[in-house]
């Protein structure tokens, strides 16, 4: 049973709710962290933002075998790019659900291929913020 969740944000995330507000809406990740935080006071949750993709997959690395915990990612920018990040969640057991603020499909053309989709367990995207609670009551759930 999952007791642990960390939640993983990539490249340009720290700029949610002023980077482009009619895409990712006008409230910052940290003041919605605090919702998640009183929702699921039950749980352990983690969080880390990075702009360094090598910090991102240090933290997966060291976090990605431990017993009772599973991992919402939005890796951002990288989701398109990022061969090494597709092959570390492929490497690591725990799972991880892939989860975008906008519908990546939906979007420019770039955007509509994610190296993680097929090695994530779960996926939800084009649900503003609300996917990272949506992402933690899945693996909340998940095994049950």
């Amino acid at each position: 049973m999952i007791q642990r969740i960390h939640i993983l944000n990539g490249p340009n995330l720290n700029l949610l709710g002023r980077r482009e507000p009619e895409i990712y809406g006008s409230l910052s990740f940290e003041s919605y962290l605090t919702t998640l935080r009183q929702t699921f006071s039950h749980i352990e949750l983690l969080y880390l933002q990075t702009n360094h993709e090598g910090v991102l997959l240090d933290y997966l690395h060291a976090h990605g075998f431990d017993d009772h915990t599973g991992i919402l990612l939005n890796a951002g920018g990288w989701t398109h790019t990022s061969i090494a990040l597709r092959d570390a969640v492929a490497a690591i057991d725990v799972p991880v659900v892939e989860v975008h603020i906008s519908d990546i499909f939906n979007r420019e053309p770039f955007r509509a291929h994610s190296y993680l989709t097929e090695v994530c367990v779960g996926h939800f995207m084009g649900h503003g913020l609300e996917g990272y609670r949506m992402g933690m009551e899945w693996l909340l759930n998940l095994g049950r």
